[in-house]
C-alpha cells in the first residue's frame, strides 16, 4: 500500500514552522497513543505513521531531501529508509523533544508507564562513500560493501553475561523496570514522569558475570557484507539511509543506521547536467557542408545520428530518453549532443589552394542574419 504523504499525514502545509509541525505531531500522538487506543491496531498504525512523518520532517536535511524526491528519496521499498525503519522504541524515544521531561512519558492521568519503560541501547550510526558510475547512475546498481562494525558477541548472543540469563540480577533500585517513576500535580491533574534508573543505567539489571569475549558491552567489532540496492537516478553527494546497518547497540539492543553517501565518478565522454547528459561532438568542415551520419556514445550503448547538410558549429541535437532518470521515477532527462565544427590548423599547399578557390564564394560568405536566427533557433530547442 502506498505511503501517504507526510504533510497530509501530520495536516500540515509544506511551508509549516518546526513548532507548526511539533504541534500537530503531539496532537495526533495523544490522540492515536496505544495506552488510549489498546488492542486497537488501527489507532497503532496511525500513531506510528504520524510518528515517521515527525521524525522526516522534524529533520531539516531529511525535509529537505523529502520535499525533492518524495518517499523515493527516503528509501521507501528500495532497502533505504528515512522514517520506515521505526519501532516502538525509536517512537517512544522522541517524547522527550515533543512532551518534555527527563526521557519518558507516560500516563493520561497518571496510568500506564510499563510500555517502553526499559531502556534499549541503540547503535551508532555508519558512514560510507560508494563510487558510482555514471552506467550504474542511469540503470541503479546492487552493490555488496564490507564494513568494520560492532555485532552481537556470540559467546554470550548479545546479552554480556558469560553465564547468560544467570549472569544478571535484578537491579534494586528499579526492581528490573528500568526507569525510576515520579507523580506531580499540575493543573490538569496528576502527571506520572520516568526518568532513567541511575544505578542500571536503564537496563533493569546488573551483569554479575561478565562475558570474557565483550566484556560485557555485548558487542564486538566484526566485518560485515551488507548488500546495498541504489535506485537510478542519485546524485553525487546524495546521503541514503539502510535501516538496522549500522552498528549494533549494547547488550542486545537496536542497531543504528548505515548511511551512504553517493560519490559519482566522471565518464570519460559524457558529463552529466542535473538529468541530462552532454556530449561534445566534433565534425569536419566537409562534413557539415555536406551532411553526414555519425555515431555518438550513450551510457549503455551507441546511437546514430544524422548530420544536416549546412550544420552549424554550436547547434544542439537532442536524444531524448537518453539521460538520467529522475530518483522518484516520474521522469528521464535527455542526452543533448553539442555539434563542433572542427577547423584544421595546418594545410597542405594543395589543401591551402582549394581554401583559397572558396574564399570568395558567395555561399562561403558569412550572413550574420541567419547565423543570429540559427543561435536564438538553437537556444530554443535547447530549453524546450
Amino acid at each position: 500500500m502506498a505511503k501517504r504523504d507526510y504533510y497530509e499525514v501530520l495536516g500540515v502545509e509544506k511551508n509549516a514552522t518546526t513548532q507548526e509541525i511539533k504541534k500537530a505531531y503531539r496532537k495526533l500522538a495523544l490522540k492515536f497513543h496505544p495506552d488510549k487506543n489498546p488492542d486497537n491496531k488501527e489507532a497503532e498504525d496511525k500513531f506510528k505513521e504520524a510518528a515517521e512523518a515527525y521524525e522526516v520532517l522534524s529533520n531539516d536535511e531529511k525535509k529537505a531531501k523529502y520535499d525533492r524526491f518524495g518517499h523515493s528519496g527516503m528509501g521507501g521499498g528500495g532497502g533505504f529508509g528515512g522514517g520506515g525503519g521505526m519501532n516502538m522504541d525509536d517512537i517512544f524515544s522522541q517524547f522527550g523533544d515533543i512532551f518534555g521531561g527527563g526521557g519518558g512519558f507516560s500516563g493520561f492521568g497518571g496510568g500506564g508507564g510499563g510500555r517502553g519503560s526499559r531502556r534499549v541501547n541503540r547503535g551508532s550510526n555508519i558512514r560510507v562513500k560508494v563510487k558510482m558510475t555514471l552506467a550504474d547512475v542511469v540503470n541503479g546498481v546492487e552493490k555488496k560493501i564490507k564494513v568494520k562494525k560492532f555485532i552481537n558477541c556470540s559467546p554470550c548472543s548479545g546479552s554480556g553475561a558469560a553465564g547468560g540469563s544467570g549472569g544478571f540480577t535484578t537491579c534494586d533500585t528499579c526492581k528490573g523496570a528500568g526507569q525510576v517513576n515520579r507523580v506531580t500535580n499540575t493543573f490538569l491533574g496528576q502527571m506520572q514522569t520516568a526518568a532513567t534508573c541511575p544505578t542500571c543505567g536503564g537496563d533493569g539489571k546488573i551483569i554479575t558475570n561478565k562475558c570474557n569475549s565483550c566484556h560485557g558491552d555485548g558487542i564486538v567489532k566484526d566485518d560485515d557484507t551488507i548488500e546495498l540496492k541504489i535506485p537510478a537516478g542519485v546524485e553525487d553527494g546524495m546521503q541514503l539511509s539502510v535501516s538496522g546497518k549500522g552498528n549494533m547497540g549494547a547488550r542486545n539492543g537496536v542497531a543504528g543506521d548505515l548511511i551512504v553517501l553517493i560519490e559519482e565518478e566522471e565518464h570519460e565522454d559524457l558529463k552529466r547536467d542535473g538529468n541530462n547528459i552532454l556530449y561534445d561532438l566534433y565534425i569536419s568542415l566537409p562534413d557539415a557542408i555536406l551532411g553526414t551520419d555519425v555515431t555518438v556514445p550513450t551510457v549503455n550503448a551507441k546511437a546514430k545520428i544524422k548530420i544536416e547538410p549546412g550544420t552549424q558549429g554550436g547547434k544542439v541535437l537532442r536524444l531524448r530518453n537518453k539521460g538520467i532518470p529522475e530518483v522518484n521515477g516520474y521522469r528521464t532527462g535527455d542526452q543533448m549532443v553539442n555539434v563542433n565544427v572542427w577547423t584544421p590548423q595546418t594545410l597542405s599547399k594543395e589543401e591551402k589552394e582549394i581554401i583559397e578557390k572558396l574564399r570568395g564564394a558567395d555561399n562561403f560568405k558569412p550572413n550574420p542574419t541567419d547565423q543570429d536566427k540559427g543561435f536564438f533557433e538553437r537556444m530554443k530547442e535547447y530549453f524546450k
